[in-house]
């Protein structure tokens, strides 16, 4: 494996199933490996294998969905060093890109053209210690934030941290109840009732069809 490949789990077309660009038809290229263990994670079978690719190999991939918008995700891309130069390639080739990141890592770096979609690990991932704070600074309104709620103590945690630090100027802010955990119902109610200056989302593409590899 060359020092400017890439380790990649999957690429695939589908629609996106989160973010404001939720249902947008968009090509994934999902990258192998993560430095995390969040316990509701759904995509684990992207910690190990995956193929080595060249990035030039990997926009022809892309190429080949006919489709302009493209998603980063993992595992954490970021982990990868080459992912930088992959990013910056893509928009090059005219794509409009995301990036959906951990929140573990330094975003600074990421070329400004994309979309940097960064978590927050709630104490109820499990990995709340690893977030990278710095990262909260650098955000703007070309950004989205991303909280995946496990349940009532994790929303008071996120909602605190929201409104303490007036993240929501700063860039959008998601709020998405855990697949099979906190109800949706509950936490649409909670968002609500508090007023808070968040989007409420799930994931349209389990919605659809399930926890399946490939959508």
């Amino acid at each position: 494996m060359s020092a400017s490949a890439l380790r990649i789990t999957e690429i695939f077309y589908s629609l996106q199933g989160e973010t404001s660009r939720a249902g947008w038809p968009t090509v994934f290229v999902r990258l192998t490996g993560c430095p995390l263990r969040c316990g509701y994670c759904d995509s684990e079978y992207a910690f190990h294998g995956g193929v080595s690719m060249e990035i030039e190999d990997i926009l022809q991939a892309v190429k080949e969905y006919n489709c302009p918008v493209v998603c980063v995700t993992g595992g954490e891309p970021l982990a990868q060093k080459p992912c930088q130069t992959l990013l910056t390639a893509l928009c090059d080739a005219g794509y409009s890109v995301s990036l959906e990141t951990s929140g573990a890592l330094p975003i600074d770096d990421v070329d400004p053209r994309v979309a940097r979609i960064v978590d927050v690990k709630t104490p109820g991932s499990g990995e709340v210690d690893k977030n990278h704070w710095p990262n909260l600074s650098l955000l703007n309104a070309h950004d989205e934030l991303k909280f995946v709620i496990c349940h009532e103590a994790d929303y008071l945690w996120a909602r605190t941290l929201v409104m303490e630090n007036q993240l929501y100027q700063r860039c959008p802010v998601l709020f998405s109840p855990v697949v099979g955990g906190y109800s949706a119902t509950e936490l649409a109610d909670r968002v609500l009732a508090d007023r808070l200056p968040v989007r409420f989302q799930m994931q349209l593409h389990k919605v659809l069809w399930g926890n399946v590899a490939g959508k």
